[in-house]
Formats: structure tokens, C-alpha cells, sequence
């Protein structure tokens, strides 16, 4: 094939990409217009208190307002979901590849976590705070990071566990150690598994840094702020800063599966060219 005849076809691809997004996004688009005008109307016909449920036009106000105030809180939460997410999933990661390698054990020590992962860990909030202080990144990472190490733990398992017993063999007759067959087939196989833990893992971090922020926290952080403006009240501000948490979790759980487009290229791709 000549270049002349590439360019036109590698721009035909990128248009039909282009096209293919914005075909995408478009349902979402509408739908949130949709729902943000139902609300708008809803609020208005029916003359709902305002601490009740604020009308969109009025959070979006209070968010201009209070930009700067909310962004500087935003950053300071972050950093406790960041902190919280990498340890447990680090946590998660390296339980399960322990526990692959003694199959027998998997069984007890999945059902173990199931049953306390049931537990209210949200109101592990106070126990940190005590152990690490109110205001440490510490205690709020501390809550984030339980929350997500369950999740990760028990489908990294089931992951690194349900290998095919012919790469096994194959494996095996070609005398790999067990640390070689962790790496070469069962961490990738596990890598879905654990994409679906982490996607899972960024809204529970988020949820479990904010609420152990309504326990108290420094003054520049987001549970701090919604808990502060409930309380005079302001709920227009309130609603801003849980709209800005509610972002915060869309924006960490796109980012995972941007990573994972880019670390497991044969999964996503394919199903992308495909649609």
C-alpha cells in the first residue's frame, strides 16, 4: 500500500473513532441534561425548601462562590484517596499472591474476608482518629485503605487462581518456579480481575475518606466542609462540595481504566473496535 493511499485510510480511522466517542458521550449528555432540568422543575414547581433539595442553579452558584475554598479541600481529600487506594490494593495485591500459593488456604481465608468485610469498616473512623490523630492523612488513608483491600484481596484470588491447567503444565514441564509462574501466567491473568477491584476500590476510598472526614479532620478537607456547611445551614454549599466528592470518584475510576486500556491493550481495545 502506498502512502498516498494510507493517509486518507488513517484518517478515515481517526474520523470514525472521533465519531464513534462522540456517539457515545452524546446519550450521557442528554441524559444528565435531562435529569439536572427534571430537578431544576421539579424543585421549582412544587416550591421545595431549599434544605430540602437546592435547585441546580443555586449549587452551581454556591460552587462559583466557594471555588477556591472547595478546590483547596478537594486537594487535601485526594491525597488521603491516593494514599488510601495505593495501600490497599499493595495490601490486596500481595495477600492474594500469598494466598495462590497455597490453593488449600483460599477457601477459609476468602471467606474470612467476605465475612469481615460485612462489618461497618466506616466506623473504624473514631479508632484511627485516635491512633493516628484527627487531623494526620494517616487516619482518613487508614479507613480508605481497609475498604479497598477486601475487594482487591478476594478478586485478585479468584484472579491468579482460575489459571488454565494447560499454561500450568506448560509452566511446569519447563521447570519455572513458582515465583516465575506467578509472574508470567498468573498476574496476568489476574490483571482483570484486579482492574474490577480498583474500579470498585476508587468510589469506596473516596466514600470511606469522606465520612471518616465527618468525624473530624483539618479544616481543609471536603467532609469537613459539607459536615461545616450542613451545620449553619448552608445546604446549596453543602450539595457543591458532595457534587465535587461525587466527582472526584468518576474522575479516579476513569483514570483506572484509562490505565487499564493501557496495561491490558488485547482486553479493552479490541472490544472498543469491535463496538
Amino acid at each position: 500500500m502506498s502512502t498516498a493511499q494510507a493517509a486518507p485510510q488513517g484518517v478515515a480511522r481517526i474520523a470514525g473513532g472521533l465519531r464513534g466517542r462522540a456517539g457515545r458521550a452524546l446519550p450521557v449528555a442528554l441524559t444528565a441534561l435531562l435529569v439536572l432540568g427534571s430537578w431544576q422543575l421539579v424543585v421549582a414547581v412544587f416550591d421545595v425548601p431549599a434544605f430540602i433539595l437546592p435547585t441546580p442553579v443555586t449549587i452551581a452558584e454556591a460552587f462559583v462562590h466557594d471555588f477556591t475554598t472547595i478546590m483547596a479541600a478537594s486537594v487535601v481529600t485526594v491525597q488521603a484517596v491516593l494514599l488510601g487506594l495505593l495501600l490497599g490494593a499493595l495490601g490486596g495485591i500481595a495477600v492474594g499472591l500469598a494466598v495462590s500459593r497455597f490453593p488449600a488456604v483460599s477457601g477459609p481465608v476468602l471467606n474470612a474476608a467476605v465475612l469481615i468485610n460485612c462489618a461497618p469498616i466506616v466506623a473504624l473512623a473514631p479508632i484511627f482518629n485516635n491512633w493516628f490523630g484527627v487531623t494526620s492523612l494517616l487516619s482518613k488513608a487508614g479507613v480508605a485503605a481497609v475498604m479497598v483491600f477486601f475487594p482487591v484481596l478476594v478478586n485478585t484470588t479468584r484472579g491468579l487462581l482460575q489459571v488454565s491447567p494447560l499454561h500450568l503444565e506448560i509452566m511446569e514441564s519447563l521447570a519455572a518456579r513458582p515465583r516465575q509462574v506467578a509472574l508470567i501466567v498468573r498476574l496476568p491473568n489476574a490483571l482483570p480481575y484486579i482492574f474490577n477491584a480498583l474500579k470498585l476500590g476508587t468510589t469506596l476510598a473516596v466514600i470511606g475518606v469522606i465520612v471518616s472526614e465527618y468525624f473530624g479532620g483539618p479544616t481543609e478537607a471536603l467532609g469537613v466542609y459539607i459536615a461545616y456547611q450542613a451545620a449553619l445551614p448552608r445546604f446549596d454549599y453543602a450539595w457543591a462540595g458532595i457534587l465535587v466528592a461525587s466527582a472526584l470518584g468518576l474522575a479516579m475510576f476513569g483514570a483506572v481504566t484509562l490505565l487499564e486500556r493501557l496495561l491490558m491493550p488485547w482486553h479493552e481495545s479490541l472490544h472498543d473496535n469491535q463496538a
